[in-house]
Parts: C-alpha cells; sequence; structure tokens
C-alpha cells in the first residue's frame, strides 16, 4: 500500500514537468545516474535484500529504500531523501516476519562547479525517528562529504558520512555511526555500465567485533527508456567479508531510478 502511494506521487511529478523533455544520450544518462551531485531530479527505489541472517543463517531481511534527490539552485544544492521500508526476521518464530519504516535519512549537499571533471559536495544530514519498531527512537545529526570524478568513460569517488543522536528517548541507545561508500563505474556503448558501489556502515556504540559491515562486489546497469522517460537498471552483489555476529553473508541490491534531466 505505501508503495504504491509513492509510485503515485512520483507519477504525478512526472506528469506536470517537461524536464526530461530535451533528449540526452544513454552514454550521457548513465554518467548522470553514477553522479550523486548530477544537476537532476530522479526517485530511485532500491531494494536491498540480505540472505544468511539469524544464529542459523537461514533468515531472509529486506529494506526498500525511496531516495528522491532534488536540485535546487542550478545544481548547487542537491537534497537527498532516503526513506526505508523494513522487513526483518521474527525470531520469536521459525518463519515469518516484521515490517515497518526505519528512520528517515535527509541530506543536503552544497555543491559548487565542477573543474577538470572533479566534483565534490559538503553538507548536513538529518536523522528522524520514525518511532517504530525498526526506529532508533532518536533524532540524529552529521555531516556528509562527497567527491568524485569523471572522465569518458569512468566515474569513480567516494561518499563519507557520521551522524551523533542530540535527542530522543532516554530508553534507547544513543547513535553514533559511520556510513562510507566508494564507487566506481566504467560505461560502454548504449547506455550499459558496471558498477561496483558497496555501503560500508559502523555502529561505534556496538560491543568490539560488532561494530562494522564492509560488503565487496559488484553489477551492472543500462539505461532503458520507457517512452521518453530515461529510467536506470542496476543489479548487485554482494559478500559482506566482516560484519556482525547473526547478519547475512551475502546481499543483493535491485534499484530501479525513475530520471528526469532537464
Amino acid at each position: 500500500m505505501y508503495l504504491k502511494k509513492i509510485i503515485l506521487l512520483v507519477a504525478i511529478t512526472v506528469s506536470f514537468t517537461n524536464t526530461f523533455a530535451q533528449e540526452k544520450t544513454a552514454e550521457e544518462l548513465a554518467k548522470m545516474s553514477q553522479n550523486p551531485l548530477a544537476n537532476m531530479m530522479s526517485f530511485p527505489f532500491q531494494n536491498n535484500t540480505t540472505f544468511g541472517n539469524g544464529p542459523n543463517s537461514d533468515r531472509t531481511s529486506n529494506v526498500l529504500n525511496f531516495q528522491p534527490v532534488l536540485p535546487f539552485f542550478n545544481g548547487h544544492l542537491i537534497t537527498r531523501t532516503i526513506i526505508p521500508l523494513v522487513s526483518s526476521p521474527d525470531y520469536s518464530s521459525e518463519s515469518g516476519s516484521n515490517t515497518g519504516f526505519g528512520d528517515i535519512n535527509f541530506s543536503a549537499f552544497y555543491s559548487p562547479t565542477s573543474k577538470n571533471g572533479l566534483t565534490w559536495g559538503i553538507g548536513p544530514t538529518l536523522v528522524i525517528p520514525t518511532f517504530t519498531d525498526f526506529s532508533s527512537h532518536k533524532f540524529s545529526m552529521g555531516a556528509s562529504f562527497l567527491i568524485l570524478k569523471m572522465n569518458k568513460k569512468f566515474v569513480y569517488g567516494f561518499l563519507l558520512s557520521n551522524s551523533w543522536s542530540v535527542a530522543g528517548s532516554e530508553d534507547y541507545s544513543d547513535v553514533n555511526s559511520f556510513m562510507g561508500q566508494y564507487f566506481i563505474n566504467m560505461n560502454f556503448p548504449k547506455g550499459w555500465y558496471i558498477s561496483s558501489a558497496p555501503i560500508i556502515t559502523a555502529n561505534w556504540k556496538a560491543p568490539k567485533g560488532q561494530q562494522w559491515t564492509v560488503p565487496f562486489g559488484g553489477g551492472a546497469g543500462k539505461i532503458v527508456r520507457i517512452g521518453k522517460l530515461p529510467v536506470n537498471i542496476q543489479a548487485q552483489a554482494f559478500y559482506n567479508a566482516v560484519r556482525p555476529d547473526n547478519y547475512g553473508g551475502f546481499s543483493t541490491r535491485f534499484q530501479i531510478q525513475i530520471m528526469l534531466p532537464k
């Protein structure tokens, strides 16, 4: 039900905008989809599935992220919002799962004009609790930094972010969390590309040996068109080489990104 409402909202936005009317090549669109600071409105739906969770390594969890990206001031301010819908195993029974929204993560990047293919951005991060079973029940703030390089064939760079809890229920643990992502994309004709973009996380409040999740892997993607509307489709798979106890060893990511380039 929630997903249908989100898709309807995106469809309404698309119907009232002409920003994708100006034609771009598939190769140009592929590079724009790989640039988190591109001056482009987009609506990614990213589904992440982790296999082998739990004490018996036999349970599956899933997170569907809706991640709207909105540029302002001719692309010098880029906002990114992550709204996660989480499905986690119910370990009190042999099967079944619980589903609900996780905390909402909002970031805003100031990005000056790109020079010689080098682009960077910096700005605040705000985590808004949803007060569900999947929430930290804490308001958190922090900072994010992103830098990338783009040339004829490659788009590569990294993103770093850390947030700390600043308010919320004293019945729940404080938050001090890190997120890092490196991304390497190699582009081919007709909008095809291969990519590696694992997300590395750390919970600094967790016990020693349980803080880090470090995946390795990658996949491929392609720009397709639905009518005139460009859509980026990609799939990646990762091995979680470092992970907390009871966290799965293998993850997949499937993403559909609706693009509205100017």
